[in-house]
C-alpha cells in the first residue's frame, strides 16, 4: 500500500525539543539509523508561547544542525506548531516542509503577523530580530501540501495525514515503516466543533505521540457551551455593557462568529454589534472562506447549500484599520468585541481590555487555553489588578471562562482516543501539556488501558525498534 522498501531492522529514535513538558513550542525530531543514509525528519517547529516572542528561548539555536534536516513535516499552522520555521531557514534548513493545503496557507499569515509582533518587541527590547520577511519567503519557498490520506515516500518510510480537527487543515502525521505505525497526533480537536469535521479515529497505531493539554479536566458539553455563551451575551446586553473576547485569529474566531451568527438568526440572542478587530483574523476569514467546501463538516455545509453565506450577517464589523479599532471604544453600548490575542499577550485585546476591565457592566469571557504567565491566566485566576502596557489597572469586569469552546480534546475524549488503538499499541508517549496535565493522562491511560506510557521531557530521546 505505501510502496516503500523493506528495511531489515533499524532504530527510530525520536528526540523531544520542544513540546515535552510544555504546550508549546512543538518541536521533535524523527531519525533512522540505517545505513546508507540516516533520514531526519522534523514535525513542527514552533514558537515558545507565555512570554514575549523575542524571550530566549526563541531565540537560542537549534539544538540540531537545520542543515542536516531532510523534511519538517507540519502539524498545523498555530503559531506554536509554526513559529520558528523562518528561523529554521535562516539557519541552514533547505530540505521540504510538507502540510495541507490549508495549513500552509494559514502559516503564511500566522509567520506574517507574527514578524510584526516580533519587529515590535525587539525594538522595544534592543535587540535583533530572529528572522525577516526574506526568511519567511524563503521557508515557503521549501513548502509543499499533501492532502489527507495521501502517501507520500521519504526512502523507507510512508508517511499519510490525517484529519485531527483541530483547526482547518490540522493533521495527524502517520509513520509507516518496516510495518510500524508511529502516529503524531499534533493537537486533536473539540470534536464535533460548529465548523470542522470530526477528528479520525486511528485504531491500528503501534506507537502513539498524543497531546495533552487538557489531560487532567473534562470541558462542559456542547449544550452547555452555548447556553453559557447565550448568558453572558443576554447580560451584556441588559446591562448596556462591553463583552470582550480574547480569541485566537484562527479557529476560535470563526467558530465564535459561526456560533453567535446562529443564535441571532435563530432569535435567542439581542442583535447587538460584533467587532472583529484583528486584520490576522480576516486575513484567516479569507482563507476558510477558500476551503470551506473542501474542509467543513456537513451540517455547515447544508447550510451554505441553503442559500446561508457563513461569516456575514448585518450586526458584524471587521476593523482593519488602527483609527477602525480606537473608535470601538466610542461606538454605543451594548456591544461585542473579538480580538486576538487568545491569551492577552499582545494585539488589539490589550487596548479593550485597559478601556472596559475597570467597568463592572462589561464581561471578559475566556474561550481557550490560558497559558502560564499571560495576562490571560492571571485574569482567569482572579487577580483584581493587573498591568496592561505599562499601566496599572483595576478589574471589576465580570470574568467568564468557557471551556467547551476548546479546540483541544479533554481527557475522557483523548482516553478514548486512546483506547481506539488498544490492540496494537505498544508505547504511548504524551506530549504538549503541563507535566501535571501530561502525567494525569499517561496514568489514566496505564490504569485504564493497561498501555505502556511515558512522559518525556524536553531534550530526552525514545528508541522504537521496527
Amino acid at each position: 500500500m505505501y510502496n516503500c522498501a523493506t528495511v531489515t531492522s533499524d532504530t527510530v529514535k525520536i528526540h523531544f525539543f520542544g513540546g515535552a513538558g510544555d504546550v508549546t513550542g512543538s518541536n521533535f525530531l524523527l531519525e533512522t539509523t540505517a545505513l546508507p543514509k540516516n533520514i531526519k525528519i522534523l514535525v513542527d517547529c514552533g514558537m515558545f508561547q507565555g512570554n514575549k516572542i523575542c524571550d530566549e528561548k526563541n531565540r537560542q539555536a537549534f539544538p540540531y544542525d537545520p542543515a542536516q534536516i531532510d523534511y519538517l513535516i507540519v502539524t498545523h499552522s498555530h503559531i506554536d506548531h509554526v513559529g520558528r520555521i523562518p528561523k529554521l531557514a535562516r539557519d541552514g534548513f533547505r530540505g521540504k516542509i510538507i502540510s495541507t493545503p490549508p495549513t500552509r496557507d494559514l502559516a503564511e499569515a500566522m509567520l506574517v503577523d507574527s514578524l510584526g509582533v516580533l519587529e515590535k518587541e525587539a525594538r522595544h527590547e534592543g535587540l535583533p530580530t530572529f528572522y525577516d520577511e526574506g526568511n519567511v519567503k524563503l521557508a515557503m519557498s521549501f513548502w509543499q501540501t499533501l492532502n489527507y490520506h495521501e502517501t507520500f515516500n521519504i526512502g523507507p518510510i510512508g508517511i499519510v495525514l490525517r484529519d485531527a480537527g483541530h483547526v482547518l487543515g490540522s493533521a495527524m502525521i502517520e509513520f509507516h515503516y518496516n510495518g510500524k505505525k508511529i502516529v503524531f497526533t499534533g493537537d486533536l480537536g473539540n470534536t464535533p466543533t460548529p465548523l470542522l469535521r470530526d477528528t479520525e479515529v486511528i485504531s491500528d497505531a503501534n506507537v502513539l505521540l498524543i497531546e495533552s493539554v487538557y489531560g487532567d479536566r473534562n470541558h462542559e458539553t456542547i449544550i452547555e457551551r452555548k447556553r453559557k455563551l447565550e448568558s453572558v451575551i443576554e447580560d451584556t446586553f441588559k446591562k448596556r455593557g462591553t463583552l470582550m473576547i480574547p480569541a485566537f485569529s484562527l479557529e476560535r474566531t470563526q467558530e465564535i462568529l459561526y456560533e453567535i451568527e446562529r443564535m441571532m438568526e435563530q432569535d435567542r440572542i439581542p442583535l447587538i454589534p460584533v467587532y472583529v478587530d484583528s486584520p490576522l483574523a480576516i486575513k484567516v476569514t479569507d482563507v476558510y472562506k477558500k476551503y470551506e467546501s473542501e474542509y467543513f463538516n456537513k451540517d455547515v455545509k447544508y447550510i451554505m447549500n441553503s442559500g446561508n453565506e457563513i461569516f456575514s450577517f448585518p450586526q458584524l464589523h471587521f476593523t482593519q484599520s488602527t483609527d477602525d479599532s480606537r473608535a470601538i471604544d466610542k461606538s454605543p453600548l451594548p456591544k461585542i468585541v473579538i480580538a486576538g490575542s487568545g491569551m492577552s499577550n499582545g494585539g488589539r485585546i490589550l487596548h479593550h481590555e485597559k478601556r472596559f476591565l475597570p467597568d463592572k457592566n462589561s464581561t471578559l469571557l475566556l474561550v481557550g487555553y490560558q497559558a502560564a504567565n499571560t495576562l490571560g491566566r492571571r485574569l482567569q485566576e482572579g487577580q483584581k489588578r493587573v498591568r496592561i502596557m505599562g499601566e496599572e489597572v483595576d478589574v471589576r469586569a465580570r470574568i467568564e471562562t468557557i471551556g467547551g469552546y476548546s479546540a483541544h480534546k479533554d481527557s475522557d475524549a483523548l482516553l478514548n482516543f486512546v483506547a481506539s488503538s488498544v490492540d496494537s499499541l505498544e508505547r504511548v508517549y504524551t506530549i504538549l501539556g503541563e507535566p501535571k496535565s501530561s502525567m494525569f493522562l499517561a496514568q489514566r491511560i496505564r490504569d485504564y488501558l493497561g498501555i505502556r506510557t511515558t512522559v518525556p521531557m524536553a531534550g530526552e530521546v525514545a528508541e522504537i525498534q521496527v
